[in-house]
């Protein structure tokens, strides 16, 4: 895999280190250094730009990008479960506790065959490397030997990835076949994968590291999830969880804690720095305020929410609130893996919450009262910045200090689906198509830390 480690970049690009603004950076010099940081970015009309551009020619570690293309940072995914590709775009005309009974627990207990396991873990990191997720945060299963393959595959093709083991024990919602056989099942299955990726080998650079997975309350008992909380803190771990995701789930944690979701994960320490709560949909002011004191994150899914939510995520109102929110596909909840379609859907979910959908009501009746209208810059700022700001990672813009995970967008890609007019598309209107129009044969290149990989070469 071809690298651009100790070498200095040509190219234009743009990034949105800021919520709601993009910056473009045009025949930028990006210095990357021997372990795949940003060590320096100049621009043009710098005093040093020239002297480095000539010094760069001169000892052969100048990479001119070619002219007409696009570098952006890497997507990052915040919600994926990764045994669930089998079934990306199948069982979803179902409630969600039918849809978990019926599909998905039986898709996911067959990851107890290890070949069928690196089968579909293979082809998923391949396939979202292609697509340029370059940090994916990952649910496994209850399966010891699968998680560990997951990771291992990670590490080997280069994915930035946070993995858990899913912990479900709670025998009235987890179905026998499926599920934890205890508590000590369980914590031990979290130890150990905790050990596997942080003792393996060939992570020395960390880029995969693991994540305390509750996968909600309703699966886990509370001891279950007094044990897990413990972990999050003992060993410093980052926590992943579903949190309020539809009316069942919201009204299941009320019914049997008295409180909501997020005060309910508070109560057993899992609620802390880095906790990615997917997606949130009925959280409350407070619930907002409890997350963002915190340092809690939000996963923001809305594919997969117009699929089982049965609620729109207020979005723009936790982002007022300072809560931390990136973006997540929710394979399988939702029917595209691609992040691109995340930060679409991201826009159109918000259009929807402030026009609202009923035609028999008058415009200034028919929606949610307020302003929460979002577009292309902030989506594009989720899907990147804010995803790694989530994380507390430096990932997600092209800055000294920033990990160098870069997508190459071609748009004259003889297979790709955007459509420029020179004349017509200026500024970041360029990258207002990218966002809506770009597909995976636009992709051209990706990198992860300074290094490139591909679905061929990975």
């Amino acid at each position: 895999m071809a690298n651009v480690r100790n070498k200095t970049i040509l190219t234009s690009c743009f990034h949105a280190p800021v919520l709601h603004e993009v910056e473009r950076l045009d025949k930028a010099l990006i210095c990357v250094d021997g372990g795949g940081v940003i060590a320096d970015v100049i621009l043009p009309d710098e005093g040093s730009y020239a002297e480095r551009l000539a010094a760069a020619k001169a000892d052969g570690t100048l990479v001119e990008l070619p002219e007409g293309t696009w570098l952006l940072p890497g997507f990052v995914d915040l919600h994926i479960h990764a045994p669930q590709y089998p079934q990306l775009g199948n069982a979803l005309d179902v409630p969600l506790e039918v849809w978990l009974q019926k599909y998905t627990f039986p898709i996911e207990a067959r990851f107890a065959d290890i070949a069928f396991a690196r089968r579909a873990y293979s082809m998923l990191v391949d396939d979202l490397l292609a697509c340029g997720t370059t940090t994916a945060v990952y649910y496994g299963t209850i399966h010891d030997e699968a998680n560990r393959l997951l990771a291992d595959i990670c590490v080997a093709k280069g994915q930035r990835a946070l993995i858990g083991k899913i912990a479900m024990d709670n025998a009235d919602e987890c179905p026998d076949y499926y599920r934890d056989e205890s508590v000590a099942d369980a914590v031990a299955g979290t130890l150990a994968l905790i050990e596997h990726i942080r003792n393996h080998p060939d992570n020395g650079e960390k880029r995969v590291v693991p994540v305390v997975t509750p996968r909600f309350i309703p699966s886990c008992t509370d001891d279950l999830l007094t044990e897990l909380g413990a972990i999050a803190g003992a060993h410093d771990c980052r926590v992943q969880t579903h949190c309020s995701e539809s009316d069942w789930e919201h009204g299941y944690v009320k019914a049997r804690h008295g409180v909501s979701d997020t005060e309910s994960l508070d109560r057993f320490g899992l609620l802390r720095k880095g906790s990615v709560l997917g997606h949130a949909n009925f959280i409350s002011a407070s619930d907002m305020e409890k997350i963002r004191l915190r340092e809690a994150a939000v996963a923001h899914c809305p594919l997969s929410n117009a699929y089982f939510a049965g609620a729109v995520f207020p979005l723009k109102t936790a982002l007022e609130k300072g809560v931390h929110v990136g973006l997540g596909t929710d394979i399988s909840g939702g029917p595209a893996g691609n992040m691109l379609d995340s930060a679409r859907s991201a826009i159109m979910a918000s259009r929807m919450l402030e026009t609202g959908t009923d035609p028999d009501l008058p415009a200034n009746e028919r929606s949610v009262h307020g302003d929460f209208r979002i577009d292309f810059r902030t989506a594009f700022h989720l899907a990147t910045a804010g995803g790694g700001a989530a994380l507390g990672l430096p990932v997600g813009q092209f800055a000294p200090g920033y990990h160098f995970d870069a997508v190459l967008i071609d748009p004259q890609a003889s297979l790709g689906s955007i459509r420029l007019w020179p004349e017509l598309h200026q500024g970041d209107e360029i990258l207002q198509k990218i966002i809506y129009t770009a597909s995976r044969p636009n992709i051209a290149r990706v990198w992860v830390g300074g290094t490139e990989t591909t679905a061929e070469t990975a």
